[in-house]
């Protein structure tokens, strides 16, 4: 690794570990359509009591927040940003992705938009503190 990247080794790991939890959200998925006998390339019927459709929300819910989290913590690490707090809102925004699918499979959903609240604070501070590099 080089000498750049070798601060935010945890927030690389949190890249690698949310694209792991994406393929986990999206093999539940499809084994859920599959059980549940849905005809591909049929959406999804909106109901939020059926479990097919909070599983669809879940992966389509971590799609929406990914390329960000790419784009917010390569402008933080290339801005030369604090590690510790990149590291550290980078596991904040990891464990609140954890706690949303989680939240969302049981459908409990005021935690669910608690956890997407903090996923959308730790996003926004990530991209904060790249910012403050320019800025200091």
């Amino acid at each position: 690794m080089t000498d750049l990247l070798a601060p935010y080794q945890l927030s690389i790991l949190v890249l690698g570990l949310s694209g792991s939890l994406f393929l986990v959200q999206l093999a539940i998925v499809d084994i859920m359509a599959i059980k549940q006998k849905h005809p591909p390339g049929v959406a999804v019927t909106q109901d939020p009591n059926d479990l097919l459709f909070r599983c669809n929300r879940v992966f389509a819910n971590s799609n929406e927040t990914v390329g960000i989290l790419i784009l917010v913590v390569m402008f933080a690490m290339f801005s030369g940003a604090n590690p510790s707090w990149l590291n550290g809102l980078a596991v904040v925004y990891l464990a609140s992705r954890v706690g949303h699918m989680a939240c969302y499979y049981l459908g409990k959903k005021l935690m669910r938009s608690v956890s997407f609240g903090v996923c959308y604070i730790s996003l926004f501070a990530i991209f904060g503190i790249g910012l403050s590099a320019w800025i200091r």
